[in-house]
């Protein structure tokens, strides 16, 4: 699900602890010093309306002008090529290329009027997955990684997970929380359904650096544990101020309760899935992630982001859309919201699908659209959030917001709003250094339930 934007990307580097290799696990950005970060939690008012979070992020920039603020009465070289079509949210359309969506928008809010000033992939994207705009002097957590923190997690199941790294890793990391609070990265596939081979169990998807090889045993792995904890107690002994130990060991014990538990197993085999229900979000890495992101919020998993890339369409934007684009999110998007609607999971789980900007109102001579962040839109639904409803409106053309404009950091404040957490804020770093979540952010009242 990994897709180079024009900008390119550049290889992070690899996070290694040794006392993992005694273990026997590979936990890049999860065995950290950080356990004693504190946090003081500031709770929104009244109860949280919303459990957990799943994210679809549509990783390159997504033209939002022709998918949920259409412009089809703009001049030509600005409307493009896609007709409006009516919603089941009464007065809303969405681009003709979205058929399935718009039968669930009655279940959803479109934020018309969302817009920053970073039209470079890296940064904006850690502006929209972070809610806070990047500065050289801090690195922000992801909202995933704030989640992680702050919210009390079932014992055996991760608090944080992404399929696949955004970004090569570079996006939706812990930044000031330390690497204690990275996400679990989901690796592989889901086995294919009765269209392709047969379905067979195991295999699929899995957690990078949980799974024990060969006929290595939890016994064996956990009188290693003990092993490693004597050694630890040891070292403790020498420099009392150190966290490192107390850090190691509580990642270390998290990732055992993970490896003991049969809770993220059994939600990422999707064979346990009706067929039909696979077949509802289709046979793509996008849908079957969110179908297991879906497992994973009724195992108890917190924050669960599945990327779909491609958007970075500079040239022949329309094409793309109509073949490639438009029908896999329309499907998965819509799936995900009539699924977890049917399961009584929509009004304690948030789904939020965006990208890092949106694209220029101005069609280039390559019949693609460029980078644009003065405007762009977002897809917000449950979790307390207003069904059947669009924030805001953009101008005749598309180019700023005309009314109600929001930003990323007011996104992330109403989330962590619905959440229970104000935008209010203040976490510690793992240096004690007290920081507000959110600088700027204000929750968005017009879009709560």
């Amino acid at each position: 699900m990994l897709n180079v934007t024009c900008d390119g990307v550049s290889r992070r580097d690899v996070l290694t602890i040794g006392s993992a290799g005694i273990l026997g696990l590979t936990l890049p950005g999860i065995l950290a010093s950080e356990a004693k970060a504190s946090a003081k939690k500031e709770l929104g008012s009244g109860q949280p309306k919303a459990k957990s979070v799943i994210l679809l992020w549509l990783s390159g920039g997504p033209a939002t002008i022709d998918m949920w603020d259409n412009k089809p009465d703009a001049p030509e070289g600005i409307r493009g090529e896609f007709k409006s079509i009516d919603t089941a949210a009464k007065g809303v359309q969405v681009a003709e290329t979205f058929p399935k969506f718009a039968a669930v928008a009655d279940k959803a809010t479109i934020v018309r009027s969302l817009y920053h000033t970073i039209p470079s992939h890296g940064p904006a994207a850690v502006f929209m997955t972070t809610g806070n705009k990047p500065t050289a002097a801090l690195q922000y957590p992801s909202m995933g990684s704030v989640a992680s923190k702050l919210l009390k997690t079932e014992v055996g199941v991760p608090p944080y997970v992404t399929f696949g790294e955004l970004r090569n890793g570079l996006v939706g990391q812990a930044g000031y929380l330390g690497t204690g609070y990275n996400p679990f990265i989901i690796e592989g596939n889901a086995p294919p359904g009765k269209d392709g081979a047969a379905a067979t169990k195991g295999g699929g998807f899995s957690v990078r650096g949980l799974t024990l090889k060969g006929t290595f045993t939890l016994e064996e792995l956990e009188k290693r544990d003990a092993l490693l904890r004597k050694f630890d107690t040891g070292f403790a002994g020498l420099d009392k101020s150190n966290d490192l130990v107390d850090g190691l060991d509580t990642f270390h014990q998290q990732a055992l309760e993970i490896l003991k538990s049969d809770k993220t197993r059994k939600a990422l085999d999707l064979t346990a899935e009706k067929q039909t229900t696979r077949d509802m979000y289709g046979n793509t890495p996008f849908g079957q992630g969110a179908l297991a992101a879906r497992r994973l919020v009724e195992a108890g998993v917190r924050f669960s982001t599945v990327s779909f890339g491609g958007w970075d369409t500079h040239s022949q934007t329309f094409n793309a859309h109509k073949t490639r684009l438009a029908p896999t999110t329309d499907q998965v998007l819509a799936a995900l919201i009539a699924d977890l609607d049917q399961r009584g999971l929509l009004d304690s789980t948030i789904v939020m699908c965006a990208g890092e900007f949106g694209r220029t109102p101005k069609v280039n001579k390559n019949s693609g659209r460029d980078h644009w962040a003065r405007s762009m839109a977002c897809v917000l639904a449950g979790g307390g959030f207003k069904r059947g409803y669009a924030h805001g409106t953009t101008d005749a053309s598309g180019m700023a917001p005309a009314t109600e404009p929001v930003t990323p950091d007011d996104v992330s404040g109403t989330i962590f709003h619905n959440l229970g957490i104000a935008p209010s804020t203040e976490i510690q770093s793992a240096t004690g250094r007290p920081i507000q979540l959110y600088r700027e952010g204000k929750v968005i009242e017009k879009v709560l339930a």
